[in-house]
């Protein structure tokens, strides 16, 4: 969900100043509220994951193995979207906390393009590729 550019920016001296803060703020209620208004248009409405599996299922007229394929692509689509969201709300969370842009693993600032590119981030790229690696091996971080 990148969105528009937002310029470099200038973390060094510890914080991020609270403009800047505010500015990724903006962005992530921006960006969650076009989340959440995605995830209502795919199921028809604000409906919980259980009301939209039944609808599909009892839409549906197609044989077993079509149905269990479409609600196995749907939910995947949800996790992506349920886990993008809840990066968006720990990222909403940190900034209150004044530890925004700061990575969750080692500590270290950061850099403004990455949260440029992905406002939601929790790590900088070494640690992100870490835990992705963690996680493709099945273990935890």
């Amino acid at each position: 969900m990148g969105g528009g550019n937002m310029g470099s920016v200038d973390f060094t001296g510890g914080f991020m100043d609270a403009v800047t803060a505010q500015k990724y703020k903006h962005r992530l209620v921006v960006e969650r509220d076009a989340l959440l208004a995605q995830i209502d248009a795919q199921r028809g409405g604000p409906l919980s994951r259980a009301e939209a599996a039944s609808e599909a299922l009892d839409k549906s007229e197609d044989d077993n193995a079509q149905i269990q394929s479409g609600r196995d692509v749907a939910f995947a689509i949800n996790e992506h979207e349920t886990a993008e969201l809840l990066d968006i709300d720990v990222s909403l969370q940190r900034i209150k906390a004044g530890v925004y842009g700061m990575c969750v693993n080692c500590g270290i600032h950061i850099p403004a393009v990455r949260l440029d590119a992905a406002p939601h981030t929790q790590r900088c790229v070494t640690c992100q590729t870490s835990f992705e690696q963690a996680q493709s091996d099945g273990r935890r971080p």
